[in-house]
Order: C-alpha cells, then structure tokens, then sequence
C-alpha cells in the first residue's frame, strides 16, 4: 500500500506518510494456522509482504507464528463530523446492499473496502486534503502502490473485492462495499470507517497490497490497538479485532500456500498499530489485510494472477464465516 501510480500514468510519489509504524504485539494465531504453515515450509512451497510495510520498521513479533504464476490481469461519528472530515461523496455512493441468500451467514453484514480507488491519481489535491483519524491528522487518501509493470494496487483490491463480495452472498451475508470504482476519487479514510459503522457491520475488512522492497514478500494482517482521543475510540473493537485477525490469517494461509511476512511481524503475519484513519475511526470489528508486496517480483506473479486472486478472495471468506460463525 505505499503509493505509486496506477497503469502507465505519470508516475505517482512512492508511499506517503500515511502508514507509519505503531506495533506491538497480538496473541498467537489459531493451532490449525501453525500446522498449516509447517506442513507447507515442509513441502517447499515459495519462500514468500498497506496500512502496511515497506516502511514498517518495528514490527514486533507475536507469540506464535501462523501456520503455513499465472498470466497478469493488465491491465475513515457521532453525527458531529470532526473540521476537516469528509464531504459527502463527489460521485457514487457505498455500494447498496444486494438481497441475501439463504446460508449460515444470513443476518450478518460484511463491509470490504477495496483500499484506494482506481482514479485518486486524477485528484491529487483532494485526496490529499487533511481529514482528522481521532488521534491526528492525515491524508483524505492515496492512489496506491502498483507493481513495476504498473498494475495498480486499486484494481487488484477492487478485484478481490467482487471475489470475496460473491463468496460471501452465496453464504447469506449481506454485503457493502465502500466504493465499487464508481466514485471519482476515495472514499477519504473517516468515511471508510464511518461506512462500517452505520452499517453496523458484524465484520469490517480493508484490503490492500504492500509496496515495499523487492525480497519483502508475504502477507500481513492489521490489527487496531486501543486508542482513545478524539474522535477514535477502539477499546470495544481490539479484541474482537484481534480474533478476526487471526482467522483471516489462519485461513489465508492454509488456502494460499502463502508466508506470512518476511519483513513486518516476524514471522506471525499480524501487526497492530494505532494511526490508522480507517481502524482508529472504526466501530465495529475491523482489520486490514496487505496480501503481498506489488513490488517484489515473486509476490506480484501472483497478485497479478486471476486463480490466485480466487485463492486470496477464499482465503479471506472463511476467515469472515470462522469469526462471524463463532
């Protein structure tokens, strides 16, 4: 999630100040995750990184690990906003809810946010502009890091975004996205939090993909630490948080085949952190997940592969159903 231009545009600034580290560390992932992750270093899968991590120095570690190329696809409340919060949408609204199956997940609500949007690189001055996350002030928004071919990080999310929006419906959950590429720039990060909240989602993710350093590869999954200043308020959210967290982590794994982090949370794949808009401002059981690092050659074969994206979107899905069916 470090922040370039999308496609062949001009190129866009590399990542913004808007993920600096504040980590610490979580409990261990599920036993399940473990074995996963053992039986897959054992069979020599990929030695596989956002809210998240190329400048994530710091990251601590938690207590236990988690368990264990195709073609490319080319192409932030209480009524009271805060000074600086943002405006009603310039175009597009969250995407309407879609009427629920039948399934195990009927009555809950699920919100995706798709990190970015595909046009921020066309608004600069807007998504630039300052909103208030609680605990200070930051970016509305960015466009987003992209691979150095140049696919964005805003189409990859928004991508698996319709992936996991499809699974989980089939499931009976009933589905928002934040913003479905049909607004001209954002949402700004307090009114991606703010969507969640009036959806009184059951479970909130944002996804994302990192742009950090080539040879930092892996995933990670952020989690909210408690804050309370402001307008943010998480007391109630860090441990259901952190359960979520660690479902989706767990089933990541065991689905993607894919490493935890190999340069942010040594070796767990969770890290939590208190300066992000999106969790800060959040109501509701919330994580971040950074599926890959855009920028290094081996994670980006497989961000950019449509089976993996599948893989990814699963993976996510029956983390939700485990956290949403307990």
């Amino acid at each position: 999630m470090s922040y370039t231009g999308p496609d062949f545009e001009p190129p866009q600034p590399r990542r913004s100040p808007l993920r600096r580290p504040l980590t610490v560390a979580v409990a261990a992932l599920v036993p399940g995750a473990l074995l996963g992750w053992g039986v897959y270093a054992a069979v020599g899968g990929p030695d596989d990184g956002d809210g998240g991590g190329a400048d994530r120095a710091g990251a601590v570690r938690t207590s236990a690990a988690p368990s264990a190329s195709a073609s490319a696809t080319p192409g932030e409340a209480d009524g009271k906003k805060p000074a600086g919060s943002s405006p009603a949408p310039t175009s597009g609204k969250p995407s309407a809810s879609r009427p629920a199956a039948p399934g195990p997940l009927k009555g809950k609500v699920v919100v995706i946010d798709p990190g970015h949007n595909p046009a921020n690189f066309r608004h600069a001055s807007e998504i630039n502009r300052k909103v208030n996350v609680g605990t200070h002030w930051k970016e509305c928004d960015t466009t987003g890091t992209a691979t150095n071919a140049g696919w964005p990080e805003a189409k990859f999310t928004l991508d698996v975004a319709h992936r996991l929006r499809d699974l989980l419906e089939k499931q009976g959950a009933t589905v928002k996205l934040t913003q479905d590429g049909d607004r001209s720039y954002g949402p700004c990060v307090d009114e991606r939090a703010r969507i969640g909240n009036e959806a009184k989602a059951d479970a909130a993710i944002s996804i994302h993909a990192d742009g950090s350093g080539a040879g930092n590869r892996g995933f990670h999954v952020i989690m909210p630490g408690p804050v309370h200043e402001g307008a943010a308020d998480t007391r109630a959210i860090v441990a259901p948080s952190a359960e979520l967290g660690k479902n989706v982590a767990g089933a990541f794994v065991r689905v993607t085949g894919s490493a935890p982090s190999n340069y942010l949370g040594d070796g767990t794949g969770l890290v939590t952190r208190t300066d992000l808009g999106g969790l800060n401002l959040s109501t509701v059981p919330k994580v971040f997940i950074e599926c890959g690092n855009m920028r290094d050659g081996t994670d980006a074969a497989l961000l950019t592969s449509g089976s993996w994206r599948q893989k990814a979107a699963q993976g996510i899905s029956d983390g939700l159903t485990s956290f949403l069916s307990r």
